[in-house]
């Protein structure tokens, strides 16, 4: 499956971007419908703004934690924002503690350039796209 097309309010914070770091969130934008699709629990995403980046929700079923893709102040990195209520940050640590670096427990930062670890980093929003339902097993 390929992402849907941008909605205009999300492609204007996509625009605001630096053109590299803009070019990262999007690559990450379609790793994020791409893992949904493979996860038939996610439903569809809803893909909106939350404090003026673009997020994705899973409102339809309710399976997972809010992603947000943007920047964080002091950093050139791309940025995959994850609710900091949530234990993601800390999982992501414990599985990947040299891969990505991390900001406190709400971001996992992402080089404007280069590679990108698609398979290590699939693997974050499927946690936050099924977040619910893994905490539905713990209770």
């Amino acid at each position: 499956m390929t992402a849907p097309p941008l909605p205009r309010e999300v492609s204007r914070a996509f625009d605001a971007l630096p053109a590299p770091i803009r070019k990262r969130l999007l690559q990450v934008r379609a790793l994020i419908f791409a893992t949904a699709a493979s996860h038939e629990e996610v439903g569809r995403l809803t893909e909106t703004l939350k404090w003026g980046e673009p997020a994705y929700l899973t409102e339809e079923t309710g399976s997972g934690s809010t992603i947000r893709l943007g920047r964080v102040n002091d950093s050139e990195h791309a940025a995959i924002l994850f609710n900091c209520k949530t234990t993601l940050i800390e999982t992501f640590r414990e599985r990947f503690p040299d891969q990505f670096e991390y900001r406190q427990t709400r971001a996992l930062l992402l080089p404007a350039s280069g590679a990108l670890a698609k398979r290590p980093l699939s693997v974050c929003p499927s946690l936050a796209l099924t977040y619910h339902l893994d905490q539905r097993w713990k209770r």
